[in-house]
């Protein structure tokens, strides 16, 4: 005699069977996109029968293909195509549109999303809170490399002789203020982006702007290079610039989740 499934326990194991197709998708992905059968069972912890059943599916869909000789499966034409739509849509500042929001609520500061341009760090995307700090910096600025955390993540983060060529530029051609603010001159520099990289974000006190603080946090792109830079800055007197405070906290966890829409995978 046939058991009857009811609907909704019918619609409970679509679900439950496309929630195990992803895991094993996601799998092979984590697994570097190749991998042999007993691999991918491994690491969704499922049997080696039931993973066949599926990935066999996605082999007729496209999606994943096996190769002849080493038995092993690959990522197929389908899920490059998703990924490359993907892709496609990763543009740091409409992914952190949400970010400047909150923070500009919560940390109730200007915040900004910068990329690098042609002549410098350039600020593209900005959120000002109700009464903000009169600040001039305002979307399209270009900012230094060395005199803001914008700048100052930038050069960290990226391996880029011409930017490590201009920051030294820039120093020599610096006020005596602004010089006195890295003591040691350029061999100061690596030591100055050593310091940024441990924290994870930059902090500046009245370096570019007298009685401004700013923190920036950088943001990754799938393959770990520096898309954009998130900032928030504010009145020095009343602007929280400790490492561990409210400030640095969620501008590098803001940046982190950024990072991860963008297809950051953080070691």
């Amino acid at each position: 005699m046939r058991t009857m499934t009811s609907p909704a326990n019918d619609r409970r194991q679509r679900v439950q069977a496309a929630e195990t197709g992803l895991a094993i998708l996601k799998a092979l992905t984590r697994l570097g996109g190749a991998a042999s059968l007993t691999a991918i069972g491994n690491e969704v912890g499922e049997s080696t029968a039931k993973v066949h059943r599926y990935l066999a599916s996605f082999v007729q869909e496209g999606f994943v293909v096996q190769n002849p000789q080493t038995l092993q499966y690959h990522l197929g034409t389908e899920s490059i195509r998703l990924g490359l739509a993907a892709l496609r849509q990763c543009d740091p500042v409409r992914l952190g549109e949400g970010a400047l929001l909150r923070m500009r609520e919560s940390l109730e500061t200007t915040c900004f999303i910068a990329v690098m341009g042609n002549i410098g760090p350039t600020v593209l995307r900005m959120e000002e809170p109700p009464l903000p700090v009169t600040v001039n910096i305002r979307p399209s600025s270009v900012l230094p490399l060395l005199w803001s955390a914008t700048g100052q993540v930038f050069l960290a983060f990226t391996d880029n002789a011409d930017i490590q060529q201009r920051a030294r530029q820039e120093y020599a051609a610096g006020s005596a203020d602004q010089r006195a603010l890295i003591p040691n001159g350029p061999q100061a520099i690596a030591a100055l982006c050593g310091t940024v990289r441990a924290q994870g974000c930059a902090i500046v006190r009245d370096m570019l702007l007298r009685g401004i603080s700013a923190v920036s946090a950088p943001i990754f792109d799938a393959n770990g290079h520096v898309s954009a830079v998130l900032t928030a800055l504010g009145a020095s007197s009343g602007f929280d610039f400790r490492l561990d405070g409210k400030v640095c906290s969620q501008i590098i966890g803001e940046a982190a989740s950024i990072s991860a829409a963008m297809g950051y995978l953080s070691s």
